[in-house]
């Protein structure tokens, strides 16, 4: 099941791209016309404003957040058709990334977590007259993916997964677990708790969770890099991924596209009337509960990963496009304040849904749109 899961996914995906290629490359063809609708006008400059005046066959470089590449992977396949801009997305971590742009080496970086004061300081060194932004561009739930032979369902709360994380409850059948799960036949089998190797965004969220929730069962200071000792350790998250299907009695945290063939997902006991499992609806209502803290430009988001509000998500992550507000290299900047723009319309956002993802909420993707109108 969950494998016809993944072949229908791969299916949409193509089907996504051409669709997306075909919308694209009819719109731009209205611009050659004479008169037309003031739909197909509509159309047309929707066209013009997705390619916009970027070369064919120009190539960007692009890395990081591992988590949102499965939606990479499908607005770029959709993009190149219609504009021909190729775009290698390496996905290579947050941490990555964003050092690869601060050193000048991408068009724009992804990130699961917004830009440090140090950061940004680094990147007015890039941005000849202005800084590196965040603009949210990708939704999506933090899944705590896992591998227990005979456990269709678990349960989990806030102290429960930072015990395990932090090597402090090892056996899938402890106490904790069996409370929160009566039914379920818990078997005597070793927790084997994988992490990310890599700095990663992903991390940053998932101990963001744990320490604004259970800060006395979660002693560390958080960030990209993980800090508790034992586990295991893989780069990305497909690497987390891979080694928690491989793996009996495995859990690992990672984005929800990353969830099937072998591996469930966690629910989450939040104190709601019911537990929470991931989901694009359940984390789109987290999601519209942050605030922008951002300045400027920057639209950077708080998330509130206290909440107690019925079918919302806890462990939720923004991936953030970090881009110069000013001084974008002029022979990159065509193609990609094009590849954003389409990124963030509404026909991007769309495709955000049938993959496994969360489209930003309207509030928050009307300003990038207008922030990406004015990047330069």
């Amino acid at each position: 099941m969950k494998l016809q899961r993944m072949n229908r996914r791969a299916l949409t995906l193509g089907a996504l791209a051409v669709s997306g290629a075909l919308a694209l490359t009819a719109c731009g063809s209205d611009d050659n016309g004479g008169s037309s609708s003031s739909s197909s006008s509509s159309a047309a400059n929707a066209s013009s404003a997705n390619c916009g005046t970027a070369k064919k066959g120009q190539q960007l470089l692009a890395d990081g957040s591992s988590a949102q590449k499965n939606a990479i992977d499908a607005w770029v396949k959709a993009f190149s058709q219609a504009c021909g801009v190729q775009i290698n997305y390496k996905g290579g971590g947050s941490g990555a990334g964003v050092t690869s742009f601060n050193q000048g080496q991408l068009a724009f970086a992804g990130s699961d977590s917004a830009l440090k004061p140090e950061e940004v300081t680094a990147s007015k060194q890039v941005c000849s007259g202005g800084q590196g932004i965040d603009l949210p561009m990708v939704g999506g739930p933090i899944a705590l993916g896992y591998n227990v032979p005979g456990v269709d369902n678990l349960v989990l709360d806030a102290p429960t997964l930072a015990k395990i994380f932090d090597s402090k409850i090892t056996n899938w059948n402890d106490a904790a677990i069996k409370k929160l799960n009566p039914s379920a036949k818990l078997p005597d089998l070793k927790i084997q708790a994988f992490h990310r190797s890599d700095e990663s965004g992903t991390t940053d969220n998932f101990t963001k969770y744990l320490i604004a929730t259970t800060a006395a069962n979660w002693k560390y200071s958080g960030g990209k890099a993980w800090q508790a000792k034992g586990g295991q350790s893989a780069a990305g998250s497909a690497g987390v991924a891979a080694g928690v299907k491989q793996t009996s009695g495995a859990i690992g945290y990672f984005e929800l596209s990353y969830v099937g063939d072998g591996v469930k997902a966690v629910s989450i006991n939040t104190g709601a009337s019911a537990p929470v499992a991931p989901s694009t609806d359940s984390a789109t209502k987290d999601i519209a509960d942050a605030k922008v803290i951002g300045t400027g430009s920057d639209l950077a988001l708080k998330l509130n990963y206290n909440t107690k509000a019925e079918g919302a998500y806890p462990i939720t992550l923004v991936t953030y496009e970090i881009v110069c507000d000013k001084g974008n290299k002029a022979d990159t900047l065509p193609a990609t304040k094009a590849f954003l723009t389409y990124i963030a319309s509404e026909e991007g956002q769309k495709v955000l849904s049938t993959i496994d993802y969360a489209p930003i909420p309207d509030a928050i993707i009307t300003k990038v749109r207008s922030t990406i109108a004015s990047i330069s």
